[in-house]
């Protein structure tokens, strides 16, 4: 029998992934199954961005590329961010990998062992815990809670560091819940960081460009005082719906560039350079595609919120970012688990439990809005039918 390093045993997994296997199985039986439990646009990947990566193919753009990312793609990066953002960022920092998830691997790698702490948001992307307890690292959680809008606590955050954590990882506009952190309170945090000078922050803002209701995108960039101390993460998967691409970048503190990089060269080499390509199209063609997926997201929002308030035993507050509603079902008598497949296999709506975002989300649902209207509105029906 093969014998397996004890680490694999603490790897988690994506609970959202599990559910889209199950309802495409029940589809596949003839089910009629509605999924608003995958957490990906859509929308087509604009034309102009496909016929970029076409082209660079047809242009001969077949082999290895540096590790980090070819200078145009970065240039174009660091343009992206001074014209949203506002801040000045040195190419040389920007490492770009294949998706999201590689930076959150490569941060909890470079911090976690045995020993030490790593704080997460909880509910939160469920890769966090489970790359921290990979490392060998104690998960902290940051209990985000439905009183605040799932907004981070600045003062709770602050409070949970000890002596042992090496790392914090934040994410506004926020997985599973849409929820939004006020600059406010993105002060006060990073006032209270700068006591922390040896603390490193992973800040997720992949969802920076989907914020509804006039709201404001803060990145961590934009405080210089805690600029050597900030890995922010970012990407394309999310706003020009080019998930399946598997592509996206970190700003990395300038000593650790280096470290990064050296586990691209170990880990994946470099990131396929037609998707780089297109990416770069992304970026610096049109966004008309984004503005009107942008509408029609937000039109979808007000319809979930609206309908899921409106359902019996549920309370769902205003989404403020992403694409995902997060309501409290605790009035329905239901477990989240228990909620999740009762609606799939009863009214065949794929939903995913707020428990497989961490514990702080047992009596949640995370319902995703990136599907149509009709879709959202013959969903609510069957539920309410179902309860």
């Amino acid at each position: 029998m093969l014998k397996t390093a004890p680490s694999l045993d603490r790897l988690g997994t994506e609970s959202a992934f599990e559910v889209l296997a199950r309802a495409q199985k029940l589809a596949a039986e003839g089910r009629d199954i509605i999924n608003l439990g995958i957490g990906q646009p859509d929308f087509r990947t604009p034309d102009h961005i496909v016929e970029a990566a076409v082209r660079a193919l047809r242009d001969g753009h077949h082999g290895y590329t540096p590790a980090n990312g070819i200078a145009p793609l970065r240039e174009a990066v660091a343009a992206d961010l001074h014209a949203r953002h506002g801040v000045e960022v040195n190419p040389d920092r920007i490492v770009v990998v294949p998706g999201g998830k590689p930076t959150m691997f490569f941060a909890c790698l470079m911090f976690g062992h045995p020993g030490v702490e790593i704080m997460y948001p909880n509910p939160g992307f469920p890769i966090y815990e489970s790359m921290i307890r990979y490392s060998g690292a104690t998960p902290v959680p940051i209990a985000l809670e439905e009183e605040k809008g799932f907004a981070f606590s600045a003062e709770a955050v602050l409070a949970q560091i000890t002596e042992r954590t090496r790392l914090i990882i934040i994410n506004s506009p926020a997985n599973p819940t849409g929820g939004v952190t006020p600059r406010e309170e993105i002060d006060r945090l990073v006032a209270g960081l700068e006591a922390h000078p040896d603390v490193a922050i992973l800040s997720d803002e992949i969802y920076s460009r989907m914020l509804y209701g006039g709201r404001e995108h803060v990145s961590l960039l934009q405080y210089p005082q805690i600029r050597e101390q900030v890995i922010m993460l970012d990407g394309w998967s999310k706003t020009y719906a080019m998930t399946g691409w598997r592509i996206g970048y970190a700003v990395w503190p300038e000593a650790l560039v280096d470290p990064v990089t050296r586990l691209c060269i170990n880990d994946h080499s470099c990131v396929n350079a037609a998707t780089q390509h297109a990416a770069i199209a992304a970026l610096t063609g049109p966004q008309d595609a984004v503005d009107a997926m942008m509408a029609a997201f937000d039109a979808r929002r007000q319809l979930i919120v609206r309908e899921l308030n409106a359902l019996p035993g549920f309370r769902c507050a205003d989404a403020a970012g992403a694409f995902y509603a997060f309501p409290n079902i605790e009035g329905t008598g239901m477990d989240a688990r228990t909620a999740q497949d009762r609606f799939l296999n009863e009214a065949g709506v794929a939903t995913v439990a707020g428990t497989s975002f961490g514990a702080w989300g047992q009596g949640y649902l995370r319902f995703s809005y990136a599907n149509s209207e009709e879709n959202i509105a013959e969903a609510i029906r069957r539920i309410r039918a179902c309860l």
